[in-house]
């Protein structure tokens, strides 16, 4: 039998964290060594999305976790205690990180991830009204910004399609202006929806 195939059967069809039913696919949680059944988990789009740090973290969606953490699959235990961790400003989910257990090993497999001591915060690429950014996107400049270096014409209501996200600043985007790619603030950007 696939792995694929033993984790939708165990997790019977259901996301392991939160229950939902649809759009769901095996996550392996890292970091680990040899992709199995003990360390990968059926989720949803939603709880990959927070857990990945691409949306902002919905402490509601996350109230499962007080039964979803007594599963006996090691990967469902070790994203539920690094998910209460970044929710423990919550009183549910600091009584329930109290009273989750997990041997030595699972605790160091949890901690790998550093989400016990970042906290729920999300550094997400926001345009200067506060929509979330993803690569991909479509923006419109919402000031004129000089382009040191180039002959780009980077002015007021100059569209720029299919954006890339600057991994390690959340703060910049890159973005093709007249054929060349520069690096725009995402304060100057403004995301347009269809």
């Amino acid at each position: 039998m696939k792995l694929e195939e033993i984790v939708a059967k165990r997790s019977n069809s259901h996301c392991e964290l939160c229950n939902a039913e649809s759009s769901l696919s095996i996550y392996e949680v890292l970091p680990h060594t040899g992709k199995d059944e003990n360390n990968c988990i059926m989720l949803c789009d939603k709880c990959k999305a927070q857990i990945e740090k691409k949306e902002e973290l919905d402490s509601s969606h996350w109230t499962t976790l007080s039964t979803t953490m007594w599963s006996e699959v090691p990967g469902v235990q070790v994203m539920a205690w690094r998910m209460l961790n970044r929710l423990k400003d919550q009183s549910w989910a600091a009584e329930n990180l109290d009273m989750l257990y997990l041997d030595d090993d699972r605790l160091a497999w949890a901690k790998a991830s550093g989400d016990h001591l970042e906290g729920a915060a999300t550094s997400l690429h926001k345009d200067a009204y506060g929509n979330v950014l993803s690569t991909g996107d479509t923006v419109l400049l919402t000031q004129s910004i000089p382009v040191k270096g180039a002959s780009v014409n980077a002015r007021i209501g100059t569209v720029v399609k299919n954006i890339y996200l600057v991994e390690d600043n959340t703060e910049q985007i890159e973005g093709r202006i007249d054929g060349q790619v520069i690096v725009i603030l995402t304060k100057f950007v403004k995301k347009q929806t269809n």
